[in-house]
C-alpha cells in the first residue's frame, strides 16, 4: 500500500532523517529495507546445508568445503551485504600474501573441534548500523602473519573441558601490532544505491602487502532443477579500452531485483568465476562447469591463472586490488553498487560528493540514537551504539524449505531415508524466506525462538516496526506446526523453549506506546490471536502428570540441573520442574495482561481475561499447595523452589540445587489497580471467582496468598511475601547468587560443596563453574552452572520492579545480604542493572570486565574501546564467555542504559 499525498507530506516533515526513512519503509513509500547487512557470516556446518545420512552437520559441510562447494539455502561472507532474499551478494575477500586460504569468510572451530563447542576464532566488530541500514560500519582485524588454522584446531583438540579455549590472540599473531585494521562502511544514497568504502590501515612497524578483493556474486538458485530459476551473469560494462581494468561490472536483469552495477575507480582488474561446486577437489568427480566457486582462491593464493574465466563473465566477479602499505599507512578504496534499470537513473557522484554523503549518513546515525536515547555519557554512548549496531548487523537472510530438504531437489541426490524419521520431519511445512535477527552471526547463524523474543524487545526501543515483525515472525502459518507449536531452532525444531512470546509482545507494545504516545492495539490484537493458539499447545503438551505441574524438558536452561531434564531417568523417574510450571504461570499472566489492555477499548475481551485468571490460580495452587500431592516444589526448610524427582512407586525427593530455575517463579507476577478490578471483577480472585473457591475443599493457600491488596492494587504472584523475602536473602547474597556483574545462574555455594545425587544406577555431581561448562550435556559451549546470563537477569529485574510497583517502600531487602544496607526492590533492581552495565563500562582502572585478562584488549588504543556482546559472562570476574557476537539478548544492556540514564536516585 502506497502512502497517500497527505501521508507523504507528513512523512517528509519527519525528523531526524533516519526516522523519516523508517516511516517511508513502514508505509511502503521507499524500499529502504531492500538492502542490508543480511549476508550470513557462516552458512557451512548448518543443519539446513546438511544432506548426510547421520545428521552430522559439522562433518557433512566443514569449513574446508566452504570455499569450493555451493550452498543450497543461502550464502556467507565477511561483513558483507545482500538484498532481502539473498539473490545478489557483496563482500570483501582479503589476502596477506602468506595465508593458505583466501579470507572470504570468518573462521572458527566446529563443535567437535572445540574443547567447549563451536568457537569463532577471527576478530571482527560491529561499529555502526541504522534501522534502514542507511549507514553501516564494521571492522575486521586481519593478521599479517599466516593464519594459524591448524594450530588452533590441534591445540583446542588437545585441551580438555577443564581448560580454557585456545584463541587467536593466544597464538601471538598480533604481537608487535602486525595486523591490518580493515574497516568497511556502507552508506545509502538511495534505497537501491549503496556507496561502499574500504579503509585498510597497517598497524604494524613495517611495510606489508595486502590484497583486497571486493566481490559481487549471485546466489546459486539454478543448479537444483527448478524451471523458474535461471542462471544470470555478471560482465564488464561495455566501453572502450581494456574491459578487465575498466571501472564497472553489471549483472543481468535479476527477477524482482533488476540490473545492478558495481563501480570501482581504484586501479586493478576484474576477475570472474562461477558460483559452482568444485566436485573434482572435494570428491574426485568431474566438474559440471569450467569454473568454480573457489576460482578466486586458486587464482590469488595458488597463482592458478586458468582458475578464472578469460571471457570475463561469470556468476561471481571481483576487483583484484593489490598494494603494499607502509607502517601506519591507510589505503582507501571506494565502490558503488546501484540499480541501473530503475525508474530514475542514479545521480552522478564525484569524490567530494561521496565523502559528503558518508559524512551526512554518519551524522544522521549519531543524531538518530541521540534522539532515541538522549543524554548518555561518552562511554555509555559507545556501549549503546555498539549494542544497537550488533543487533542490526545480526539481522540475516534465512532460507529453508524443510519439505524440499526432506524430499530432495530434482537434480540432487535423494536425501537419506533416515531423515524422514527425525523430529525435524514433522516440520515439513516450515518454509523460511525472511530476514531474521540471529542470536549470533557466526556461532548461531539460525533463528532461536527464545532468543528472538529478547532481540525483539531490544529492537522496540529504537525500531518498533522491526520489533513487532520479529516477535510474530515464527508464529506465521509457514513456520508453525499443525498442532500450533512454534519452532525452537534448526538443530531441534521441536524443543520446547520457555513461552515468553506474550511477555515480548506486551513489552514491545508498552515500549512503543511510551515512546510514540500511540497505542498499537492492532498489533496487540493480532499477537493475542496467535499466542492463544500456541497457548493451547503448551497446555496440552507438557502437563504429563495432569496435576498442573509442568515438566517442560529443555526450556532453554540446557545443563542447569544435576540430571538431563529432557528425559526420564533410567529407573523411570521423572523430574517435576519448578521452572516448567512457573513459565506456564508467567505465560498465563502475560496473556492476561494483554487481554486486560485490549478490554479497555473492547469489553468482549473480558471473557478471555477470566480464562487466564483461572488458569493462573490453578498453576499457583499446583506449585505451592500440597493438596492432592505429598510434596511441593517449595522447600520450607531451605526457603527455595527446587525440582522434584518423582519415582514410579510414587515416592518423591527434592533435587536441592539452588539455581536460576528456582528463581523462575519470581517471573510470574502482575498487579492491577482498583479501577481495572472494578471493570473486570474476576481479577479480585477471592470474591470474583466464588464458583472456583466453592468447588475446592482446601482453598486455604489460595485464600491466604492470592489476590492480596495493597495501596489499591491487587497482586497476582506465585511467590507470597514471606517466600519472596527468603528468596531475596539468597538472591542478593554474594556467596550465592549475587555476582559483581549480575545474578549467577547457579549458587556459588556449590564451588566448595558440590552437590551429588544418586538415583538408581545414575549418579551425578553438580558444581559451580563460573565460565565454560565442565560437562558435555547438550554439547557446545552452553553452561548454566555459574555464569551470568543477560536474559534471565533482565527478566528478574523486570519482575523485581513489578513487585516494587506493588509493595513500594514497604518491602525492603538487604543488599548485599548481611551488609546492613536495606533498600527497596526498585533500588535493588537498579543496582543489578548497574552491575550488568558494568560488564562493558571502563572501571576505575580503565579496564572493561568483559575483555577478561587479555592485556591487548584492555590497554591497546586500537582494541580497548571495541565492544563485544558475549553469550554469557564469568560469574566472578565478568569476562565474556561463549559466543562472542551474542548481541541479541546481551544487547538488552542498551535498555538498561536507557533506564539508568533516566533514573534520579532519591536524596
Amino acid at each position: 500500500m502506497t502512502a497517500s499525498v497527505p501521508a507523504r507530506a507528513a512523512i517528509d516533515a519527519i525528523t531526524p532523517s533516519e526516522t523519516r526513512r523508517m516511516a517511508e519503509r513502514d508505509h511502503d513509500v521507499a524500499p529502504w529495507s531492500l538492502w542490508g547487512s543480511y549476508l550470513s557470516e557462516r552458512q557451512w556446518g548448518t543443519v539446513r546445508e546438511d544432506y548426510s545420512a547421520d545428521g552430522d552437520a559439522w562433518t557433512s559441510f566443514p569449513h574446508d568445503h566452504a570455499r569450493s562447494r555451493v550452498y543450497r539455502w543461502g550464502e556467507d561472507g565477511l561483513l558483507g551485504l545482500c538484498d532481502d532474499q539473498c539473490r545478489l551478494c557483496f563482500s570483501l575477500a582479503l589476502w596477506n600474501g602468506v595465508d593458505p586460504i583466501l579470507k572470504e569468510r570468518p573462521f572458527g572451530l566446529s563443535n567437535p573441534e572445540g574443547n567447549h563447542g563451536e568457537d569463532l576464532k577471527d576478530y571482527f566488530f560491529h561499529l555502526a548500523n541504522t534501522p534502514t541500514h542507511s549507514f553501516m560500519r564494521a571492522l575486521y582485524k586481519y593478521p599479517q602473519r599466516a593464519f594459524p588454522y591448524e594450530e588452533l584446531r590441534q591445540e583446542n583438540g588437545r585441551r580438555g573441558r577443564d581448560q580454557p579455549e585456545y584463541e587467536l590472540v593466544d597464538t601471538g599473531i598480533f604481537d608487535d601490532s602486525r595486523y591490518f585494521d580493515v574497516v568497511i562502511e556502507y552508506a545509502k544514497a538511495g534505497p537501491e544505491d549503496l556507496l561502499i568504502r574500504l579503509r585498510a590501515t597497517n598497524r604494524g612497524p613495517e611495510a606489508a602487502p595486502l590484497t583486497l578483493l571486493p566481490s559481487l556474486w549471485l546466489r546459486n538458485t539454478w543448479r537444483w532443477g527448478y524451471p523458474d530459476d535461471v542462471e544470470h551473469r555478471i560482465r564488464p560494462v561495455d566501453g572502450a579500452g581494456d574491459a578487465a581494468s575498466g571501472p564497472a561490472v553489471v549483472t543481468d536483469g535479476i527477477p524482482h531485483l533488476g540490473v545492478y552495477q558495481l563501480d570501482c575507480q581504484e586501479p586493478g582488474r576484474w576477475i570472474f568465476t562461477d558460483n559452482e561446486t568444485n566436485s573434482e577437489r572435494l570428491w574426485g568427480q568431474p566438474n559440471a562447469t569450467a569454473f568454480q566457486k573457489d576460482g578466486f582462491h586458486r587464482h590469488v593464493v595458488d597463482g592458478e591463472a586458468g582458475a578464472v574465466n578469460p571471457a570475463l563473465q561469470g556468476s561471481k566477479a571481483g576487483r583484484l586490488l593489490q598494494h603494499t602499505l607502509a607502517a601506519g599507512e591507510e589505503w582507501v578504496v571506494e565502490l558503488r553498487l546501484h540499480r541501473v534499470d530503475g525508474p530514475e537513473p542514479a545521480p552522478a557522484l564525484d569524490g567530494e560528493a561521496v565523502a559528503a554523503l558518508f559524512d551526512e549518513r554518519e551524522r544522521e546515525w549519531l543524531e538518530y540514537f541521540e534522539h532515541r536515547v538522549p543524554g548518555l555519557s561518552e562511554d555509555d554512548r559507545r556501549i549503546h551504539l555498539a549494542g544497537t549496531a550488533g543487533l542490526l548487523w545480526c539481522k540475516k537472510y534465512y532460507g529453508w524449505s524443510v519439505m524440499r530438504w526432506l524430499e530432495g531437489d530434482p537434480t540432487g541426490t535423494p536425501p537419506p531415508a533416515q531423515r524422514r524419521h527425525t523430529q525435524n520431519a514433522y516440520w515439513e511445512r516450515l518454509h523460511a524466506h525472511d530476514v531474521i535477527s540471529m542470536p549470533d552471526c557466526w556461532e548461531y547463524p539460525y533463528f532461536c525462538q527464545w532468543d528472538l523474543m529478547f532481540h525483539a524487545v531490544a529492537f522496540a526501543v529504537f525500531d518498533p516496526a522491526t520489533a513487532k515483525e520479529q516477535c510474530m515472525l515464527l508464529r506465521k502459518p509457514q513456520y508453525t506446526a499443525p498442532n500450533a507449536q512454534t519452532p525452537a531452532y534448526e538443530w531441534a525444531l521441536s524443543d520446547p523453549n520457555p513461552p515468553i512470546g506474550a511477555w515480548a509482545a506486551m513489552r514491545i507494545y508498552q515500549i512503543d506506546r511510551k515512546n510514540s504516545d500511540a497505542a498499537d492495539l492492532a498489533f496487540l490484537r493480532a499477537a493475542l490471536r496467535k499466542l492463544i493458539l500456541e497457548y493451547g499447545w503448551w497446555a496440552n503438551r507438557n502437563d504429563r502428570s495432569g496435576d498442573n505441574v509442568f515438566q517442560g524438558g529443555f526450556l532453554g536452561l540446557d545443563n542447569i540441573a544435576v540430571f538431563d531434564r529432557r528425559f526420564p531417568l533410567a529407573d523411570g523417574s521423572i523430574i517435576e520442574q519448578c521452572d516448567g510450571t512457573a513459565w506456564m504461570a508467567s505465560l498465563s499472566l502475560n496473556l492476561l495482561q494483554i487481554a486486560v489492555e485490549l478490554s479497555r477499548e473492547e469489553p468482549e475481551y473480558a471473557d478471555i481475561c477470566e480464562r487466564f485468571v483461572v488458569d493462573f490460580v490453578q498453576l499457583a495452587i499446583g506449585l505451592n499447595n500440597p493438596a492432592g500431592r505429598n510434596y511441593l516444589n517449595w522447600d520450607e526448610e531451605d526457603g527455595f523452589y527446587y525440582d522434584v524427582i518423582k519415582r514410579p512407586d510414587g515416592s518423591v525427593d527434592y533435587l536441592r540445587t539452588r539455581s536460576v530455575s528456582g528463581l523462575v517463579p519470581l517471573l510470574a507476577v502482575q498487579s492491577f489497580d482498583i479501577d481495572t478490578v472494578a471493570r473486570l471483577p474476576m481479577l479480585d480472585v477471592t470474591n470474583g471467582l466464588a464458583w472456583f473457591t466453592h468447588e475446592r475443599t482446601t482453598p486455604s493457600w489460595m485464600v491466604q496468598n492470592l489476590g492480596i491488596w495493597h495501596n489499591d492494587r491487587v497482586l497476582f504472584t506465585l511467590v507470597p511475601r514471606e517466600r519472596l523475602q527468603r528468596i531475596c536473602e539468597r538472591l542478593f547474597d554474594e556467596e550465592e547468587f549475587l555476582s559483581p556483574y549480575g545474578i549467577r545462574s547457579l549458587s556459588k555455594v556449590y564451588e566448595q560443596h558440590p552437590y551429588t545425587y544418586t538415583e538408581g544406577s545414575e549418579s551425578q555431581t553438580l558444581a559451580y563453574s563460573p565460565a565454560d561448562s565442565p560437562v558435555a550435556m547438550f554439547g557446545g559451549n552452553s553452561n548454566w552452572r555459574g555464569p551470568v546470563w543477560m536474559p534471565m537477569n533482565f527478566l528478574l529485574i523486570e519482575s523485581l520492579q513489578k513487585f516494587a510497583h506493588f509493595y513500594d517502600d514497604s518491602f525492603k531487602v538487604e543488599f548485599p545480604t548481611r551488609s546492613g544496607h536495606w533498600i527497596s526492590l526498585w533500588e535493588a533492581s537498579l543496582e543489578l542493572e548497574k552491575r550488568l552495565v558494568g560488564l562493558f563500562r571502563r572501571d576505575s582502572e580503565g579496564r572493561r570486565p568483559f575483555n577478561g585478562a587479555v592485556e591487548l584488549f584492555q590497554t591497546d588504543p586500537h582494541w580497548r574501546d571495541l565492544i563485544l556482546f558475549n553469550e554469557y559472562f564469568h560469574g566472578d570476574n565478568g569476562a565474556g564467555v561463549g559466543a562472542s557476537h551474542q548481541t541479541g539478548w546481551s544487547a538488552m544492556v542498551c535498555k538498561m542504559l536507557n533506564q539508568l540514564n533516566r533514573y534520579t536516585p532519591p536524596p
